[in-house]
């Protein structure tokens, strides 16, 4: 049975450097348009709404999304980044669909650590930024010179092993959950594949896609927001 990551075409760029086009981009695109065609719907239709008036229907459930987001993200990070908050609901917007979209059928990007690890980095990145904008001083203090400048290499190495935890924890999950459902389905019985996988698909794809997504971002919000506090 082959797990391994289907390479659909190959682009060249220049001699050494081929662009391929694999599976884990294809469904990415996918799981992008999906969100960029909502985020237009809901545009459109804001235009249209009367924010004096009680919101009903689409409009209550966005306010409510908004609402509720801001109380997760000053709950789990810092109100000094809460700047950021748009990013991380994107991020976990994205993260969520993509765990999800192994019930049909499709490989989940997330199963690719070629995936997980640039989301990773980019939470290693906005570290930093929320460390040097904030306080800049006590955040470079922390890493080079607590609680003696002789620690400080395992302080870079812990900082750098951030992305790395982050990546690895997620591209483990989402791949372990496809691997068992992958070998349900080629040694499990016709009649059994009609009822089993159900149930699995319920807790692989779904409680365990939203469970993995919440755990990255909530992880993501954390380290930011001890970056940014004193």
């Amino acid at each position: 049975m082959d797990f391994s990551i289907v390479v659909h075409h190959g682009i060249q760029i220049t001699d050494g450097i081929m662009f391929l086009i694999t599976e884990t981009t294809v469904n990415t695109w996918i799981i992008m348009g999906l969100l960029f065609l909502f985020g237009i719907v809901v545009r459109v239709k804001s235009r249209k709404w009367d924010f004096t008036k009680k919101p009903t229907g689409l409009q209550n459930f966005i306010e409510m999304c908004v609402e509720s987001w801001e109380k997760f993200f000053i709950a789990n990070s810092s109100t000094r980044v809460l700047y950021l908050a748009p990013w991380f609901f994107v991020l976990f917007m994205f993260l969520l669909v993509s765990n999800m979209i192994g019930v049909t059928g499709l490989r989940p990007p997330t199963a690719d650590w070629g995936m997980t690890f640039p989301l990773a980095f980019s939470t290693f990145c906005l570290i930093i930024f929320a460390g040097m904008r904030h306080r800049p001083k006590k955040y470079l203090k922390g890493i080079f010179l607590e609680p003696l400048f002789v620690f400080a290499p395992l302080n870079i190495i812990g900082e750098l092993a951030r992305p790395i935890s982050l990546s690895f924890r997620l591209f483990g999950n989402i791949l372990g959950g496809m691997i068992l459902l992958s070998l349900l389905y080629g040694i499990a019985p016709i009649f059994v594949q009609f009822v089993l996988p159900a149930p699995l698909h319920m807790y692989f794809d779904l409680a365990a896609g939203a469970l993995q997504a919440v755990i990255f971002v909530v992880l993501s919000l954390t380290f930011v927001g001890i970056a940014s506090e004193d």
